[in-house]
């Protein structure tokens, strides 16, 4: 009974950061526009931070709690998950075409990122130094996207509704259920790994990790549905870039984060999927099919291994 408990905690938890991630979008982004902020400023800071609302709800979340394992180990996780079972699964339908652009700023900085990370975290904590640096990292990638005039998301995925009263309230609403889904999927979470007798790290980094890519998940697979594959790649490394640079420098800002000596396989795991992605990108500036169904095999291999005892 306990277990059902758990697995509806979980899945609830998932639903609302899902439906909550995309009201903050949506109704955020038309508050801006009444405003008469541009839209190069929403792109930046809230369609790029909005995406990543439900990894900072859950990691900051976690970190409060003093659950440093989940924090770190849903960053990771949902990072390989994003560029393995998303991007793999997007491409598997459909080859994606990449650009230079893409490839040499996106992804090496998305290369430089994750490298950053498994240096601070050689020792296994992330200290609010650490935090600070990632932050730093994260403005100068701010600063780099707003001299070249461009926001970390396409155009095509900014909310066109013009703007009503009722965005209030529906922003308000997003927040609880961001707020509210983080706890309760780190509370069902926690109440799995008791359940199954494995690590807080092992939960975080597989059932918590794909929880909070629910909205990634249903953004990619919907452009995929309506033939704009092209807006998976760049959107889902600039998921990955915020979720390392904003999401765990925050969390470790607010409470030096430390964790098992698994997070050190893992971290190795998301260096290797980061440099796989930018390969396969670079050849023939595209992501084939196989392409495709390798991303995918290396993620399902990293999840068996992980989970299976």
């Amino acid at each position: 009974m306990k277990m059902l408990l758990d697995v509806a905690w979980v899945v609830a938890g998932a639903a609302a950061l899902w439906f909550g991630a995309g009201w903050i979008v949506s109704a955020a982004t038309r508050i801006a526009r009444r405003l008469g902020i541009g839209e190069l400023i929403v792109g930046l800071t809230i369609v790029a931070f909005g995406t990543s609302a439900p990894e900072l709800a859950v990691t900051v979340g976690a970190a409060l709690e003093g659950r440093s394992d989940i924090s770190v180990a849903n960053v990771v996780g949902s990072n390989i998950f994003n560029l393995g079972f998303i991007l793999g699964g997007v491409a598997l339908l459909s080859a994606i075409r990449t650009s230079r652009v893409l490839v040499v700023r996106d992804g090496g900085m998305l290369i430089g990122a994750t490298m950053l990370l498994l240096w601070l975290m050689r020792d296994l904590t992330l200290s609010r130094a650490d935090g600070l640096v990632l932050m730093a990292a994260l403005v100068a990638y701010l600063l780099l996207l707003w001299r070249s005039g461009e926001a970390p998301v396409a155009d095509e995925e900014l909310d066109d509704e013009p703007y009503t009263w009722r965005d209030l309230p529906r922003l308000a609403l997003g927040l609880a259920l961001v707020l509210g889904g983080g706890k309760l999927l780190v509370d069902g979470g926690v109440g799995l790994a008791q359940d199954f007798g494995v690590s807080e790290w092992v939960i975080g980094v597989t059932i918590v990790a794909m929880g909070t890519s629910a909205p990634e998940l249903a953004t990619s697979m919907t452009a995929a549905l309506r033939g704009k594959h092209g807006l998976t790649a760049g959107n889902l490394i600039g998921s990955d870039l915020f979720n390392m640079l904003a999401v765990l420098g925050v969390a470790s800002a607010l409470r030096p984060l430390s964790v098992n000596a698994a997070a050190r396989v893992d971290l190795w795991v998301l260096l290797a999927m980061v440099l796989v992605v930018v390969a396969v990108m670079r050849h023939g500036w595209r992501i084939s099919r196989a392409d495709g169904a390798l991303l995918l095999l290396l993620a399902s291999g990293r999840w068996a291994l992980t989970l299976l005892p």
